[in-house]
């Protein structure tokens, strides 16, 4: 099989199966939010957390924790000196970002970037919904929008609310800027659960495509799609282009009989 997917699909595409009527107005409304909020980075730390596809690992572009590693001690008194937390560089571990809990303040991301060429993949990236840890994407327990998000964004999180989620533990919009790519990475791990893990991914503007790549990264499609739903434990990424794109994961729980019935209309048509 070239890639894991779902119910022996690639992906799932869920035009249809959702109502899209609201895509133009959240096209419309996410260039504008955008401007009212304060996007951060993310992405740096792929390499180093080992979801990245062979291939990626020699690609050249520098991964955040193995510059942090392999630092001059004055420059890492100079990166801890940029963070938001008072932090003495004699005894801070050298992991930072994504999947760790020492968040890179947004000095910490560009002095990275500028000084030391550390790439991040996203650029813009704006959690409208937070998850704390990885783990817990999937769970809405104590969780709500932020209200930054409800006055900047309400046309696209009354959206967010319509999809069939029983509960959403992670609503998160992922920009990449003019000439930038998304490496190949994996979410989860094949094998590591019973059931491929629930989201819908939001791509309302044709010029962003997500592609997915096989195991070996000799086979690969671009999801020609605006809502979709993959299998994360497939490599997948973006690849460059000259403009700036944006998308939307969400990842919750289905409804239990929303996902019975879309399971027994995409078995009919194969």
């Amino acid at each position: 099989m070239t890639f894991h997917g779902i119910w022996g699909l690639p992906f799932v595409d869920l035009e249809g199966s959702v109502d899209a009527t609201a895509l133009p107005a959240v096209h419309a409304e996410i260039p504008l939010g955008l401007l009212e909020v304060a996007p951060r980075y993310t992405g740096g730390s792929l390499k180093w957390m080992g979801v990245c596809a062979p291939w990626v690992m020699d690609d050249g572009f520098k991964d955040v924790n193995f510059v942090l590693e392999a630092m001059r001690d004055e420059d890492f008194a100079t990166f801890c000196a940029l963070g938001d937390a008072k932090l003495d560089p004699r005894t801070t571990p050298r992991t930072f970002g994504d999947e760790t809990e020492r968040p890179l303040s947004r000095k910490q991301e560009r002095w990275l970037e500028m000084a030391h060429g550390v790439y991040f993949p996203w650029k813009t990236c704006y959690h409208f919904l937070e998850n704390d840890r990885w783990d817990d994407k999937h769970s809405g327990a104590g969780k709500t929008f932020a209200p930054e998000a409800e006055a900047a964004f309400p046309k696209t999180l009354a959206f967010l609310r319509s999809l069939p989620f029983r509960e959403i533990g992670r609503a998160v919009l992922f920009g990449v800027h003019s000439s930038d790519h998304a490496p190949f990475h994996r979410d989860s791990e094949p094998g590591s659960t019973l059931s491929v893990p629930q989201s819908i991914s939001i791509y309302p503007d044709a010029r962003k495509k997500l592609t997915l790549a096989s195991e070996d990264g000799e086979t690969r499609l671009a999801i020609d799609a605006r809502l979709f739903w993959f299998n994360d434990m497939d490599y997948h990424g973006v690849d460059a282009a000259p403009e700036f794109r944006w998308s939307i994961r969400v990842d919750g729980v289905f409804e239990p009989a929303w996902l019975r019935d879309l399971e027994r209309r995409v078995r009919r048509r194969r």
